[in-house]
């Protein structure tokens, strides 16, 4: 009797192939998914085709096959004929869960982003920013002028942050810092949860002067103003000092190496005098070799959107080191960022 295993076969070559030829015919019908709420309407258990599409204004044949396809890849199950339930994929679209997806599957789906990635060859060819050499404007100058865009953009980033921040609250102990300020903040999200489980730490949200008064806002409506304030300024020309701490949250990667590194050398002014100050980067490491990771792909929506990158943990020490920073810890978190720990060299 032999006792080898007996080989279960994996993705064929052609398979593989097709799967990412096909990638964008998934992203637009995810996107029809998600922009019509379907998950929402499956909330209570499986429902027939008919019935979604009334519910929708669509056309049933034809939303019966982008949920066919979807349920091919596992989002969204076909319980019976032309009945479609959720699938725990699936069920992050909805809008009412904690950890919903909905809006960044929006937003990275949004047909906005197919215009844009039609035009990757040229940004490959010439090492250009894609979105500058479709509309002429870098992406925040682009949403500036595009309301439409620039509230999908916020919303995915919204909830991109109620997934991440309750990871790096789990991954840290901040009860060391006095004083946290938080560079490019947004609206604060991350400094108040930040705050609200630290009561004895005081923080600032440094912020464009056309977003100051929108975090001063969330601030006095979370009941932190007596601990937090939003300051208005320009992060390459002047970080205020004070902190004990400077964390940034996704803003590294939206900037190349140089203009990345006056960030943080304007970081290390702000800690002059600061024996035990250092600074905390949330973005993700990539991976070494063939592994898949979802910065990977994160990486081309730099390349379009920024002209910058995601970078590997040797990028980052250099970075740091160029700034007049060192290294001392990379923490992972149970969301795809790592948490980044340096110190004043």
């Amino acid at each position: 009797m032999s006792t080898s295993a007996t080989a279960v076969p994996g993705p064929q070559p052609i398979q593989q192939l097709m799967a990412a030829a096909t990638g964008y015919m998934a992203s637009i019908s995810l996107y029809i998914a998600a922009k019509l709420g379907i998950a929402d309407l499956l909330a209570n258990g499986p429902v027939p085709v008919g019935s979604l599409a009334g519910q929708t204004s669509v056309h049933p044949e034809r939303l019966y096959r982008v949920l066919r396809a979807l349920a091919s890849l596992g989002i969204f199950t076909e319980t019976a004929p032309g009945t479609f339930g959720l699938t725990p994929a699936a069920d992050l679209l909805r809008s009412d869960v904690p950890g919903s997806s909905r809006a960044m599957a929006i937003w990275i789906c949004d047909p906005f982003h197919l215009k844009l990635f039609s035009e990757l060859p040229h940004s490959v060819k010439t090492g250009e920013t894609t979105i500058e050499h479709v509309f002429g404007k870098a992406a925040f100058e682009y949403f500036a002028s595009d309301p439409v865009e620039a509230d999908a953009f916020n919303a995915a980033m919204t909830s991109f942050s109620r997934t991440t921040v309750p990871a790096i609250l789990d991954a840290y102990d901040f009860s060391s810092i006095g004083t946290l300020v938080d560079v490019g903040g947004g609206h604060g999200y991350l400094l108040c949860s930040v705050l609200e489980k630290y009561p004895a730490m005081r923080g600032t949200v440094v912020e464009l002067e056309s977003v100051a008064p929108g975090a001063q806002a969330s601030i006095a409506a979370r009941g932190l103003s007596d601990r937090c304030s939003a300051v208005a300024g320009d992060i390459f020309a002047h970080i205020p000092p004070g902190g004990d701490a400077y964390i940034m949250k996704h803003i590294l990667h939206d900037w190349n190496d140089e203009k990345a590194a006056i960030i943080l050398k304007n970081c290390h002014k702000a800690l002059e005098g600061k024996p035990d100050g250092k600074i905390l980067v949330v973005d993700a490491i990539i991976t070494p070799g063939n592994e898949p990771h979802p910065g990977k792909f994160i990486d081309l929506e730099m390349m379009v959107f920024c002209g910058s990158k995601e970078r590997t943990e040797q990028e980052f020490r250099e970075l740091f080191a160029s700034a007049g920073f060192r290294l001392t810890r990379v923490i992972p978190t149970r969301s795809p960022s790592c948490l980044l720990e340096a110190v004043p060299q």
